[in-house]
């Protein structure tokens, strides 16, 4: 906790989402008295952070970075790290430091509920976060403290366009202007060329993969057939990585498929959802080809390329997933859920923890009222209506979460305190 005033503190980014999100963020906090730096580590860093006397290049390599950091803590004074995600390697050796040295570590992470909310948190996310080890009497003694009821999510869709453009523009700068950084690798395993050319195919490519996923979903909603959700993840996203004991997503689809052949009934069929982002680097279409084709159930298995999910889940039987958010959805709805990683709604309550096989033959229901109360606990505090890339859901983000950032407590003990600040009534962010 950190309960000095904002002109006393200091604060240092990492890095941030794609796009301006963190250089909005920061000119707030030096409005708010605060003092500011940004450490950078290549040229996408750079051209999204428009304060120059404020940006430190790291330019050293991986090895050099433990020492650098500590170093910054002790000669900027530093109060405070602020970061996107807490599992990439330079994010999760400064969370460590600062954390032993006292400072407050602010994580954020897309939402736990996305597209329309953000998760702020502090000390971690995702696997790391407190929520993993709350239980849900715990959060609803805290909501006593509250009568809010939790808002309904915006009739309109998010800022996926937005992600994708920013995305391809970061990977671009550093392309193209990341001579000074030549020590500079990616924390993920392909080269930043492919990264490029994944988001730019996926930009020009938007108009027909829309028109396939159309045609997809409504063969399936017309087919007449009882149905399952397989709910796909990036390969390469850090809550599969790092919170699950699945190394690629065929390893996943083909637990699935095994459970489904041997115990779902044989007029049911499986839906493999991709997730929004996929571009194929994973080859996942192929790879569930070939297994289905093993298996002799390819008549009973589809796949749909990312878009909205709720087309799909309003007529589902049960959905099943390593941790994705999108599993929030499914529990909103009350249909029966089976994860396989570490997620902060794997809750007993309502949670499946059934073999798999006996999952698809004849699936428990979760507990609709307790995943409810969890639902409100998260919208009342580390869920912001808003969004990283979109211009006027930054600006719905940034109202809210500077004051929190400031605040003496976190999240959650605010709300368990009773200093929680009033939330805002949810806007479309479109």
């Amino acid at each position: 906790m950190n309960s000095a005033p904002s002109d006393h503190r200091v604060f240092l980014f990492l890095q941030g989402p794609h796009g301006p999100f963190f250089n909005r963020l920061g000119k707030m906090l030096r409005l708010a008295g605060a003092e500011v730096w940004r450490v950078g580590f290549n040229a996408g860093d750079q051209a999204f952070w428009f304060h120059p006397a404020s940006y430190i290049p790291f330019r050293g390599k991986a090895e050099a970075w433990k020492d650098t950091f500590v170093g910054l803590l002790a000669d900027k004074g530093v109060t405070d790290i602020v970061l996107y995600g807490d599992t990439r390697p330079i994010h999760a050796q400064a969370a460590a430091e600062a954390k032993a040295r006292g400072l407050t570590v602010h994580v954020f992470e897309e939402g736990y509920m996305r597209p329309y909310w953000v998760t702020y948190e502090r000390g971690g996310a995702n696997g790391n976060s407190r929520l993993m080890d709350m239980t849900i009497e715990q959060m609803q003694t805290a909501l006593a403290n509250s009568d809010m009821e939790a808002p309904l999510p915006p009739g309109h869709w998010g800022d996926m366009r937005q992600h994708v453009f920013y995305g391809a523009l970061y990977h671009w700068f550093i392309l193209a202007r990341n001579g000074k950084y030549r020590n500079f690798r990616p924390h993920r395993s392909i080269p930043v060329t492919k990264e490029f050319s994944l988001y730019i195919q996926r930009l020009l490519l938007m108009p027909i993969l829309a028109l396939d996923r159309l045609i997809s979903t409504m063969r399936i909603r017309l087919g007449g057939f009882p149905y399952h959700l397989a709910l796909l993840q990036l390969e390469h996203d850090s809550s599969f990585q790092e919170h699950s004991t699945f190394d690629t997503m065929p390893d996943f689809l083909r637990l699935v498929l095994d459970e489904f052949a041997s115990g779902a009934p044989r007029h049911h069929h499986l839906v493999v959802k991709a997730h929004p982002l996929e571009d194929g680097r994973a080859a996942v279409r192929r790879n569930l080809k070939q297994i289905a084709r093993e298996l002799g159930i390819s008549d009973r298995v589809h796949y749909v390329r990312g878009g909205k999910l709720a087309q799909l889940l309003n007529d589902a039987r049960t959905a099943v997933t390593v941790n994705s958010t999108a599993g929030q959805q499914v529990l909103w709805r009350g249909i029966p859920l089976k994860v396989f990683g570490r997620a902060v709604y794997a809750k007993p309550e309502f949670v499946s923890d059934q073999p798999l096989s006996e999952f698809f033959a004849a699936p428990a229901r979760p507990d609709n009222k307790a995943y409810k109360d969890y639902r409100r606990y998260l919208l009342e505090t580390s869920q912001l209506p808003g969004g990283f890339y979109a211009a006027r859901a930054r600006t719905q983000l940034l109202r809210q979460v500077v004051d929190m950032m400031l605040a003496a407590h976190d999240p959650y003990d605010a709300l368990e305190q009773g200093t929680a600040a009033p939330r805002q009534q949810l806007r479309a962010v479109t």
